[in-house]
């Protein structure tokens, strides 16, 4: 006589079988409508997104195997009904642009701003022509980072000519309105800014353009990807487990949009204390790079936690020019080289 099937044993290899080339479960994604369990059969049905079609022997495959090793399965039928997404229409608005890369993490507060003002300016520093819009329109920071304060002046054709610090053209919402007022606008006032900040902005040639994406996976980051032609994505976390699941999911954005992803960042990995030397790992350290291993991702570099990093963010004087023989600028320059040969310039 067969062993009974178990239906908890069954749910947990749903909970843990993840989308092939993605970091979501069948749970996480909310894809299992049902499960019919038999004499020793189990029918499964998901509903899935049509992003994910070109998957479907894959996920069929890898799904069948795992619930037939449980006890008592003796046969598997697995019954996908696909889902349309949102209808998504990609145009190119910064034409002149060699390569465009974004900057996500998924959650505020683990320094994605920081690292990409940084290696921004590390770009420059090795002869290329770059740009960085500060796409936060709640709260851009990018300028007082680059201690930019006056507003942008126009061409004679109207458009708007970005700002430039330290060799980079930097465009932000922060050049546009009153240090203390905030912003306070719906969904489509967002879009329709975001569109004007990419096509009415005079870049001119550049070899790369940074867009520094704001927290979060939705309506604003999906308008920045559709209206640039992105070349790849750029991921900050923090080393602890809780800020690289928000990592994750803007991991999952940039796969189900069909972008890149050409390098994982770890912010904050450690802690080096400037009396004694000491290196402390408050956060944890090495977590996002094992992420990146496991997940098959390339892993740029790790930066610790420095004062000077902070004082610079404050002050206007970002850490690559304040102090360009720390080691923590030779991180970011050993991270800007790396990218340059990704990009290929």
């Amino acid at each position: 006589m067969s062993p009974k099937i178990s239906r908890a044993a069954l749910f947990d290899v749903l909970n843990s079988t993840l989308v092939p080339g993605t970091s979501a479960s069948l749970t996480t994604l909310k894809a299992v409508k049902g499960l019919d369990v038999g004499e020793g059969r189990v029918t499964v049905l998901l509903q899935l997104l049509d992003a994910y079609r070109d998957r479907e022997e894959a996920i069929r495959q890898l799904l069948s195997e795992r619930l037939r090793a449980q006890p008592g399965v003796e046969a598997v039928e697995v019954e996908i009904a696909w889902e349309k997404g949102a209808q998504v229409e990609f145009k190119n608005l910064i034409p002149g642009i060699k390569r465009c890369v974004v900057v996500g993490s998924g959650k505020g507060g683990v320094g994605k701003s920081t690292v990409t003002v940084n290696l921004a300016i590390a770009l420059a520093q090795r002869g290329l022509k770059v740009g960085l819009l500060d796409s936060d329109l709640y709260g851009p920071s990018i300028p007082m980072m680059l201690g930019l304060k006056d507003s942008p002046l126009a061409s004679p054709e109207g458009r708007i000519l970005p700002s430039e610090a330290f060799g980079v053209k930097v465009m932000s919402m922060g050049l546009l309105i009153e240090e203390d007022r905030p912003v306070i606008w719906r969904g489509a006032m967002l879009n329709k800014a975001l569109q004007q900040f990419l096509s009415d902005v005079a870049w001119g040639d550049l070899d790369v353009l940074f867009i520094d994406l704001p927290p979060g996976t939705g309506d604003v980051q999906l308008t920045l990807v559709q209206n640039a032609q992105v070349d790849g994505a750029i991921v900050v976390s923090t080393p602890q487990d809780v800020a690289f699941l928000d990592a994750r999911k803007a991991i999952g954005m940039f796969g189900v949009v069909k972008i890149p992803v050409m390098g994982v960042i770890e912010n904050m990995s450690s802690f080096i204390c400037p009396g004694c030397g000491q290196e402390t790992p408050i956060f944890g350290h090495g977590g996002v790079r094992a992420a990146a291993l496991r997940m098959e991702l390339p892993f740029l570099g790790e930066v610790p936690i420095d004062l000077a990093i902070r004082e610079g963010g404050d002050s206007g004087a970002p850490l690559v020019t304040a102090h360009p023989d720390s080691p923590q600028t030779r991180i970011f320059r050993d991270m800007a080289e790396s990218l340059q040969a990704r990009l290929g310039l």
